[in-house]
């Protein structure tokens, strides 16, 4: 069996990954599944402590994000188009980085293009306040954290100088 296509989107909070895989959906003429970082890690069980059942909060994001990896391969093994929507930061600890890179080479045999989103962080902020469920200055310390990788993508789009029409147009002219 084919595996499907993968378009990984990487962009901070508010830069506009969820309207472009609705715009990308509407253009391909094959289904495209979302995988999404938010669908996963809101199913954790709210731990006021931090705590649940013994496992830190952080542990638990590690665990759902690392589901989400294999997921991503899953639908891809049974031939489904996938577009992930995810943030992937430059962080200090590096774990998060270490997570994405073993993803990386999960996946290195897929057909996986991968594409960074960016936008004005004017612009960020803007819609962080205008969309009114967001946590306030999240999409600027993600910002000042750095996307993961640097480079090395297929892709670059930004949201606040191209429409998301034209910003998929560009993604999907990747495929012809």
């Amino acid at each position: 069996m084919e595996k499907g296509q993968i378009i990984w989107l990487n962009g901070v909070s508010s830069s506009g990954k969820s309207s472009l895989t609705q715009e990308l959906q509407k253009i391909f003429p094959v289904p495209y599944f979302c995988i999404g970082q938010d669908t996963f890690t809101d199913i954790i069980a709210p731990c006021e402590s931090g705590y649940f059942n013994g496992i830190d909060g952080d542990s638990l994001w590690y665990m759902a994000v690392d589901a989400m990896y294999h997921t991503i391969r899953t639908y891809s093994d049974m031939g489904l188009n996938v577009i992930v929507d995810h943030v992937v930061l430059n962080q200090e600890d590096g774990k998060e980085q270490n997570l994405f890179n073993s993803c990386r080479d999960t996946l290195k045999n897929y057909p996986l293009t991968f594409v960074k989103v960016i936008c004005s962080l004017e612009e960020l902020k803007r819609r962080e306040v205008s969309r009114g469920d967001r946590d306030i200055g999240n999409a600027e310390w993600q910002v000042k954290q750095g996307l993961y990788p640097l480079d090395g993508y297929d892709v670059v789009v930004d949201t606040n100088k191209m429409s998301l029409q034209e910003c998929a147009q560009k993604i999907y002219k990747t495929f012809k």
